[in-house]
């Protein structure tokens, strides 16, 4: 039984168009590797911004939370979700960053609670507001903390931020905890309504607890006075985490000129302070939330003093100083915020895409080569087939079928387009074509001739 003949071969009919086919395949092969490459480069090399960050605030209703909840809203405008926890104070903001096992990207820090602690994996996206140290206390005539020795003193509650930072004032004078100064453990609304009741002698109230009404009215209370620090540039020598910040006779109440004089006061700042692993991108979303929320003028603050890129306890990160000197970039600028992510780390993977550029290129002309042989080896498989055919013991009806098919080759080579670098391979191809018929014909004439 003979073999059966594999189906006769067919050559497609547009062959003027086969060398732009050739072209435009290996261009697209190519484009298509450059493509998958740089999209593996995107989502791994630099990945998107996450679509959820947290953000560790303060007590309820503290100031704290105020400015967490307007980020909040802020972020949602570009499709960030922030969730916002609240917590005791700085001193906890804090330990949650620090410690890996919290899921917490970023938090409002006062300055001065660092207190020694490896700081090395979070950076500050810059100072946001002022939240100054007042002094209240029995009496008059004090401008020096050291002057309160002996006495009792509300410090503020234990593990907040205030008490933190009263102590540290309070040890640079001279006053330890276990000495003849009493430290009463209260802030606030609860220290302020002891200092008139008597039951302490002076208040270090900061922060939330120096509110504009609790002063007017601590103010207003006979034998009540405020302290000025008479010191302040001493402080934010010794403190850089420190500023010097004045209350200008008349800002608590114009009408009653309160308070009648210059008030200086020391103030620490509060940070935006982040993991150094935030996303660039949220970086800029957080640093331009600070910018709406606090960039206003204020009691404390003239317009546009906040956000700042000043440097105290926590690095500046790289990606915050750039914001603070340039802005948002264009693709930020004049883009949707998703949109936007994507061109951005798509540049930033220009200089690996050029490098991948020139093997792609050495590519492209492999490629085409490939594709103009392959045609030519399409031929040379049907004319192998046809030899076989011819020397084998076929009819006349098998041969002629033969002769039909090498006339569909001839004519279909003599339609093909071959680029001139492949004519000696193309010329070589339709002599193979000639020596097949040969044979075809001489096995013809043998069968007709035995």
């Amino acid at each position: 039984m003979k073999a059966q003949r594999p189906p006769s071969p067919s050559f497609p009919d547009d062959h003027p168009h086969a060398e732009w086919r050739d072209h435009t395949l290996s261009y697209v092969i190519v484009a298509a590797l450059i493509i998958l490459l740089v999209t593996l480069g995107v989502w791994l090399i630099d990945p998107a911004p996450p679509k959820t960050i947290t953000m560790s605030a303060g007590p309820h209703d503290s100031s704290f939370v105020v400015a967490a909840e307007q980020y909040k809203k802020i972020l949602a405008r570009n499709g960030i979700k922030l969730n916002v926890l609240e917590s005791d104070g700085s001193v906890q903001n804090l330990q949650r960053l620090l410690d890996p096992k919290q899921h917490v990207d970023v938090a409002l820090v006062q300055g001065g609670v660092a207190d020694g602690s490896d700081t090395s994996s979070l950076m500050s996206l810059g100072s946001v507001f002022y939240i100054p140290v007042v002094v209240f206390y029995r009496g008059s005539g004090v401008s020096q903390l050291s002057q309160l020795e002996g006495k009792r003193i509300a410090v503020g509650r234990e593990g907040s931020g205030t008490r933190m930072l009263a102590l540290k004032l309070l040890d640079a004078n001279g006053i330890e905890p276990g000495g003849s100064t009493v430290l009463v453990p209260s802030d606030g609304m609860q220290a302020a309504t002891q200092l008139v009741a008597g039951e302490v002698d002076a208040a270090i109230l900061n922060g939330d607890s120096a509110t504009r009404g609790l002063m007017l009215r601590l103010l207003k209370v006979p034998g009540v006075s405020v302290m000025n620090f008479d010191e302040a540039s001493a402080y934010t020598r010794l403190f850089p985490y420190l500023d010097e910040i004045d209350l200008p006779p008349g800002v608590l109440d114009l009408k009653h000129r309160i308070p009648p004089e210059t008030v200086h006061l020391i103030s620490p700042t509060v940070e935006l302070v982040a993991r150094t692993s935030l996303h660039p991108a949220i970086s800029d979303l957080l640093i331009e939330a600070a910018q709406e929320v606090h960039g206003m003028p204020g009691l404390l603050q003239h317009a546009g003093e906040f956000p700042n890129p000043v440097a105290r306890e926590y690095q500046i990160s790289e990606d915050a100083q750039r914001y603070y000197r340039t802005g948002k970039s264009f693709l930020y600028r004049t883009l949707p915020f998703w949109l936007a992510s994507i061109g951005d780390r798509t540049l930033v993977l220009l200089l690996p895409m050029a490098v991948l550029l020139f093997p792609a290129m050495r590519l492209i002309p492999a490629l085409y080569r490939w594709r103009v042989r392959s045609r030519i080896y399409r031929y040379y498989g049907s004319l192998i087939a046809i030899e076989r055919g011819a020397l084998a013991d076929s009819t006349d009806e098998e041969r002629q079928r033969l002769f039909v098919e090498l006339d569909q080759i001839e004519a279909s080579l003599n339609r093909l387009r071959m680029p001139l670098a492949y004519a000696d391979a193309f010329y070589v191809l339709r002599e193979h074509v000639g020596f097949v018929r040969s044979r075809l014909a001489a096995a013809a004439r043998e069968h007709s001739h035995p």
